[in-house]
């Protein structure tokens, strides 16, 4: 079968299109032929790297790409009883969708809905499921509540504006530029301000009468982060969940105490994914935003096998907003 390995790390120039056998499923595996696969910075940070030396997501060289798709099971290992072949399935957090074929744990798989299509499903599995435990989970976001969503035209950031005002939450957004202010406004910002080194912090003690908002999620990092800080309340939370300008190795916890005794948490989707049920529900929940109209889904990027470093590409010149697939079956 077909696949996109990386044998060594670095720019997109490391991508091999190899030939490898059809890889079979262990206990507690799905066998999937894959008909999409989601392109994300994920693949992009497992290219360059980043998760080398880490525990919560143990990717290896050499390493076959692509944490999230959707396709067709067409086998499954022993102890599998909750899907069958010929299931629609989507996934996410679990590598090798550059691929015809890709082995899952059943666990990380949820039943896909006919309603919803293999491309939808494949944009929207990763980036919906970390919205949606972002906003329930960490944030617990419920109507009255007021949040600003930084990079708010990019994928994971238009599906919180969406869902944040679908719990009738007011919005804060931030953008780069006019035209990705238009777009966070058409997913239904309340407010959209530009970055202005640090001046949206201002802005929104203006607009907040002086008190700032509940939640920050802030996925910038390094050039945000401490201005995030500025623009919430006391006692309010900043939720850090990247770090696409770099992280901040020089934080002194002195500083969330001076800054309105706020809470900072770095939360993974790995660990709000831990269990089969947990995973049908986030995306039961998306996939039923989604057919109700209420969530929008942007795929404004669409790569085969072939084109997939021109994806990468794209993504690190973050020419890219919204979200990109590949078709592969």
């Amino acid at each position: 079968m077909r696949a996109i390995q990386i044998h060594e790390y670095g720019g997109p120039e490391v991508l091999r299109r190899v030939e490898i056998d059809i890889p079979q499923p262990g206990p507690g595996e799905v066998l999937v032929r894959v008909v999409c696969a989601g392109i994300n910075f994920m693949d992009v940070h497992t290219r360059q790297g980043k998760y080398r030396d880490s525990r919560t997501y143990p990717v290896r060289l050499p390493c076959t790409l692509g944490m999230e798709g959707a396709g067709e099971v067409v086998k499954t290992g022993a102890g599998v009883t909750s899907l069958r072949t010929g299931n629609r399935v989507a996934w996410c957090i679990s590598w090798g969708a550059y691929a015809d074929y890709a082995v899952v744990p059943a666990a990380r798989l949820a039943k896909l809905p006919a309603r919803i299509a293999y491309d939808v499903a494949a944009a929207a599995i990763f980036q919906g499921s970390t919205a949606h435990y972002l906003l329930d989970d960490v944030a617990h976001i419920e109507a009255g509540h007021t949040c600003l969503v930084h990079a708010a035209s990019g994928g994971i950031g238009q599906l919180l504006v969406q869902l944040a005002k679908r719990r009738g939450a007011t919005v804060f957004a931030t953008t780069s530029s006019p035209e990705k202010a238009a777009i966070a406004q058409a997913r239904g910002a309340d407010h959209v301000l530009m970055y202005e080194d640090g001046g949206f912090a201002d802005r929104i003690r203006e607009l907040t009468h002086g008190k700032g908002v509940d939640v920050v999620f802030d996925a910038v990092g390094h050039t945000t982060l401490r201005d995030s800080f500025r623009a919430t309340r006391t006692r309010g939370l900043v939720v850090n969940y990247g770090s696409v300008t770099g992280p901040i190795r020089d934080l002194d916890p002195y500083e969330l105490g001076e800054a309105g005794s706020l809470f900072l948490t770095r939360p993974r989707l790995a660990d709000h994914i831990a269990d089969a049920a947990t995973v049908q529900r986030r995306a039961d929940d998306v996939f039923a935003a989604i057919a109700q109209g209420a969530l929008h889904i942007e795929i404004n990027g669409r790569y085969t096998l072939d084109t997939v470093e021109a994806a990468h590409a794209a993504l690190e010149e973050r020419r890219q907003a919204g979200k990109a697939v590949m078709d592969i079956g």
